[in-house]
């Protein structure tokens, strides 16, 4: 895989159990990788470093060394591997929680007993990503963590439509609910929101994000992440197509009624 290759070739990468200084790009979410096998450590950062308003704090090889990483360097979310060498890795969550960090926490893992996700859930984790996963597995869900932060975090309580909502993990299924543009999470704008969403409403069945690009004009890249954006939310869903070769491709199809993700109006 050529992103493994790439990875492994990164300079300067950080090694298990060592870590970097706090700081660096001005509202990046600082992400905490703990994997016992540094190769795949090394994958794993590299991936998240390609993804926008994330960077890597440091990277930790067992429960300890991600303890230790966790006091020093304040990260906003922990990619945590369950299968460490010396602590089962959901048995870290309340030790974090009883030391007073407050990280959230994904699990990536190889670990499929239903027990093991049972307990992410009991523990509430952010996240499940079963591994082996690539660089577009981990990006969409990264990009949902990004919603989903910008929305709890900005989220005011005035009914139980709000509460319903936050303990939905920002999954909203209510059309009047859907953000309005100040909602949008950093990076993105209302104006290129509009035109995803309106082609994507207007669009017979579903989309790619490439067929997207094509009709809004933007690149795949930005097409994808309002795509992805409007998934999270609950106005788009997504589907698999599969092909001969490669990976399926991820298709989106517009769910929402009523009113409008960005515009808050209806529509013809």
């Amino acid at each position: 895989m050529r992103d493994r290759e790439d990875a492994r070739g990164a300079g300067g990468a950080v090694g298990v159990g060592e870590a970097v200084e706090p700081g660096g790009t001005t509202g990046a979410i600082g992400v905490l990788v703990v994997d016992d096998d540094f190769r795949v450590a090394r994958v794993h950062r590299a991936y998240v470093e390609r993804v926008d308003c994330f960077r890597v704090v440091g990277v930790a090889g067992s429960g300890e060394q991600a303890l230790g990483a966790v006091g020093e360097l304040r990260p906003d979310l922990v990619l945590l591997d369950l299968y460490l060498p010396d602590v089962f890795g959901l048995d870290l969550i309340p030790r974090l929680r009883t030391a007073g960090h407050e990280c959230d926490v994904m699990v990536v893992s190889a670990a499929r007993e239903a027990d093991a996700v049972r307990g992410a859930v009991r523990h509430g984790v952010v996240d499940y990503l079963l591994k082996p996963f690539d660089f577009e597995d981990l990006r969409g869900r990264l990009e949902r963590y990004v919603v989903q932060r910008g929305m709890l975090r900005d989220t005011v309580v005035r009914g139980q439509e709000d509460v319903d909502r936050v303990l939905a993990g920002a999954a909203m299924s209510v059309p009047s609910a859907l953000p309005r543009p100040h909602r949008l999470p950093k990076g993105m704008s209302a104006e290129t929101a509009g035109l995803v969403e309106r082609t994507l409403r207007e669009a017979e069945g579903s989309l790619s994000a490439s067929e997207c690009a094509r009709l809004t004009g933007v690149s795949r890249v930005s097409a994808r992440r309002y795509l992805e954006y409007f998934h999270a939310v609950g106005a788009a869903e997504v589907s698999l197509r599969y092909g001969a070769t490669g990976r399926p491709e991820r298709r989106y199809r517009f769910v929402g009624a009523g009113r409008g993700v960005v515009s808050g109006g209806s529509r013809a």
